[in-house]
């Protein structure tokens, strides 16, 4: 695929990136390197995933990573209670060492997305997703996938990848993630979007939406942000959550009282929406952001 191949691609899906992030992702595609791409909670990480997915005719596996995730959840874990049938049927069986070996076979293997995205017989947009919420020892443990493209499960050996996929790692840094990991990636941080480009999102994912409204939802969510008693910053997906809600209201203005009814799309706990309703509220939206006319 081609660099402007992949952006037609991103543009059918109606995705708003910038030449960086096309670049980026092309070079990390025709080099088979994973992608790591850090940035707040909400700005669009995940959906770079979904849209290489689409863009790729892939389908999206994905791995949510937390606290405590390990092999068996990630990676591959064995169907102990078809083996233990298999024990019962089979315990007159003369050759022991033969069951036992037909114990770990692909039969018994229960895949999880790690194992299913180097073993599918179709190359797959692998998605590790906010890989900084996981332990350091599981982050240790993706170091051989990343770099060799293949996995060793005790009981069977070293499995290589039938097919290499695309893989994206994300992060909010929460945690500084080690060298060895970000030296097997290419690297993308993405910002919040300005005005001009949260704009251009709202119009393309909501063309049905008043374009005046669009503009007065996308410079509301950049006063919120850039509000510092604002504790969880709106997401583009909450912005256009907002704008879809509004719109749904044949509301064309957004006015405070607008603001008020609607502020539980765009801001997500009691004492954010409390910060917000302390602003000014003279010729205001509530939010610090001024209407004209």
């Amino acid at each position: 695929m081609e660099l402007e191949q992949l952006k037609r691609k991103m543009d059918e899906a109606h995705y708003i990136y910038d030449e960086t992030l096309a670049t980026v992702l092309y070079v990390a595609l025709q080099l088979g390197r994973p992608l790591l791409i850090e940035g707040a909670a909400g700005v669009g990480k995940t959906e770079v995933a979904k849209v290489m997915a689409g863009a790729l005719d892939r389908d999206l596996v994905r791995l949510q990573c937390y606290e405590g995730l390990d092999e068996s959840k990630a990676l591959y874990e064995w169907n102990y209670q078809k083996q233990l049938l298999s024990i019962q049927i089979n315990q007159a069986e003369a050759n022991k060492e033969a069951l036992t070996k037909s114990l770990f076979s692909d039969e018994y293997l229960l895949e999880r997305p790690l194992l299913q995205s180097i073993r599918s017989d179709k190359e797959v947009v692998l998605l590790i997703d906010e890989i900084d919420k996981a332990d350091e020892e599981f982050e240790a443990f993706l170091l051989e996938l990343l770099s060799e493209m293949q996995v060793t499960i005790p009981e069977v050996g070293t499995l290589k990848a039938k097919t290499v996929p695309f893989v994206v790692l994300t992060s909010n840094r929460t945690r500084p993630l080690s060298e060895a990991l970000r030296r097997r990636c290419a690297y993308l941080y993405i910002e919040y979007p300005d005005m001009e480009k949260e704009l251009a999102i709202l119009r393309a994912k909501l063309p049905h939406v008043d374009d005046r409204l669009c503009a007065q939802v996308a410079l509301a969510v950049q006063k919120l942000r850039s509000n510092e008693a604002i504790l969880k910053k709106p997401s583009i997906a909450e912005t256009l959550d907002w704008a879809a809600a509004l719109d749904a209201l044949g509301i064309r203005e957004l006015t405070p009282d607008a603001l008020r009814q609607t502020a539980g799309f765009v801001l997500k706990n009691n004492e954010d929406i409390a910060a917000m309703d302390m602003q000014p509220k003279a010729h205001d939206c509530g939010c610090g952001c001024h209407h004209h006319g």
